[in-house]
């Protein structure tokens, strides 16, 4: 099963039910490499449903003494579909190595 590393929205319960019909069983893990700033997003749904519109995001920077901390979830591939469905524009999946060494997805801003 894939792994999604989680460091924002998708760790809140509500969250999980609403986006996969089902509480996630998660693991604390970290980012290596990777730095996190705030994105505005710009979907009035997705604002409306967060609460806020300002949401964390990340981006490789490459530096071994910077990490986000977070959770990573084992999902099902139609799971990580949803989840693609769930990000709004301006995160895009990618794959990471996490602290772990586990290779997990993680959404991320690919254009700093």
């Amino acid at each position: 099963m894939p792994l999604l590393f989680s460091y924002g929205t998708l760790q809140r319960e509500a969250v999980q039910l609403s986006t996969f019909g089902r509480s996630l069983e998660g693991r604390p893990d970290a980012l290596v490499g990777f730095e996190q700033s705030l994105l505005e997003i710009e979907d009035p749904e997705f604002v409306a449903e967060s609460g806020k519109a300002e949401h964390s995001i990340v981006s490789f920077n490459g530096r071994h003494d910077s990490c986000v901390d977070g959770t990573v979830f084992e999902v099902s591939e139609s799971e990580l579909a949803k989840a693609d469905e769930y990000e709004p524009a301006g995160y895009e999946r990618i794959s990471a190595t996490l602290a772990s060494g586990k290779q997990a997805w993680v959404y991320a801003d690919t254009d700093p």
